[in-house]
């Protein structure tokens, strides 16, 4: 009887770029050319860029996201993806349960009559034995007509939204993509579609022609060989630095091969800054995070903490070449739980205005010295031992 046969084993588990080379070549042949990225820093731009994605489509539309708000944002993307199914646009939906428990069932029923086919990811359901309470989907897709995508760390809600319009105006990476690489995100799409549903359906549309110059890999995990393609892509790329590492990340619980490889390359002599917020919608993690800090500030990592609204981005920088914008926290959750998504780019431009953006926010920041942290509360410390002993759920 033969063998059954086993599934490619991911290129990352086979090559690493040497300490220091600023060699970013590992997965080369993985990235695909012919891109156009535009980045977005603030959800009211971000919206409005979605909103004409959503109106130009003529092919499909397929929106993926954690949280849908119960709020004036969710209901305008409620009511957009309801015009578009009443053309007779192929129309779909996938939330997740968990983030999106307090979504109005009233804009549910206003899309599906509308013509929107949904799909809630792992539905609250304690009674069922095939309920997974703990994998969730995080991952914030949009794809219109397989030719343009949007992903990053912006859900569907008022959090995102501009101040001038009510919302709390969240700090985030968000990255439009015009190109080859929006199909990728589409087949992605299905993919999560087919596994929940068991059913297929063909992509629309052809791979887009080249609309740009940016060589772009769209990463997820999933599965079991897949489950750290997010996080050994961040190893090596800590890995190859040779000058300096930026991180701006919203829950920062990184494990010991991520801290393992930002204190080498400290050691190395690259800057190695962190940015973190420095109040958090979750006050659990937050105090789990800065459990962290003490190794790493000994070590020669710079953590600095954001002093504005809650900083939600997930963002990674090295060497202003390569860099990252997705739904991935360096936590626990992202890495053992949830599906997420990124997007890497070997890309000039993108790394550069990256770059520029974090040191403007480092203005409004505040450094975390190691004699900061060694001068904490004692109850800071409580709080922190507690909480960190539960990281792994974080």
């Amino acid at each position: 009887m033969p063998l059954p046969r086993l599934p490619r084993v991911p290129r990352f588990l086979k090559r690493r770029p040497k300490p220091g080379s600023g060699d970013f070549s590992w997965d080369y042949d993985e990235y695909t050319p012919g891109n156009k990225l535009t980045l977005y820093t603030r959800g009211g731009d971000l919206f409005a860029a979605m909103a004409a994605a959503i109106e130009e489509a003529r092919e499909s539309v397929h929106l993926e996201t954690y949280i849908f708000g119960n709020d004036d944002t969710g209901r305008t993307f409620a009511q957009l993806l309801a015009q578009k199914a009443r053309t007779g646009v192929p129309t779909r939906l996938i939330f997740d349960s968990v983030g999106s428990i307090d979504m109005d069932p009233r804009l549910e029923t206003l899309m599906r009559n509308a013509g929107v086919k949904i799909l809630e990811y792992h539905p609250v359901a304690p009674w069922s034995p095939r309920w997974a309470w703990n994998k969730r989907d995080h991952r914030k897709i949009l794809i219109c007509d397989g030719r343009v995508g949007f992903t990053g760390g912006m859900n569907l809600c008022h959090e995102h939204a501009p101040t001038e319009l009510g919302g709390q105006g969240w700090p985030d990476a968000h990255v439009k993509v015009e190109g080859p690489a929006a199909h990728e995100l589409d087949r992605l799409f299905r993919e999560v579609w087919f596994k929940q549903k068991n059913r297929w359906f063909d992509s629309y549309g052809r791979p887009e022609e080249a609309r740009g110059n940016s060589r772009v890999r769209v990463v997820a995990n999933h599965e079991i060989l897949r489950r750290l393609v997010i996080r050994e892509a961040y190893v090596n790329a800590l890995r190859a630095a040779r000058t300096e590492v930026a991180i701006a990340n919203s829950y920062f619980i990184p494990d010991w091969r991520i801290r393992r490889a930002l204190t080498r390359a400290a050691k190395r002599g690259v800057s190695v800054r962190v940015l973190v917020p420095g109040v958090s919608d979750i006050k659990s993690v937050w105090h789990a995070m800065r459990a962290n800090y003490g190794p790493l500030l000994a070590r020669g990592v710079r953590i600095f903490e954001w002093q504005g609204p809650m900083l939600h981005a997930k963002a990674v920088v090295v060497d202003k070449q390569w860099s990252a914008v997705g739904s991935y926290n360096l936590d626990h959750r992202s890495l053992h739980h949830n599906l997420e998504i990124n997007l890497h780019a070997l890309d000039r431009p993108l790394a550069e205005e990256l770059a520029g953006r974090f040191e403007r926010a480092l203005e409004g920041s505040r450094e975390i010295t190691l004699d900061d942290w060694r001068r904490r509360s004692w109850t800071a410390r409580l709080l922190e031992q507690f909480f960190g002993s539960f990281e792994y759920f974080f």
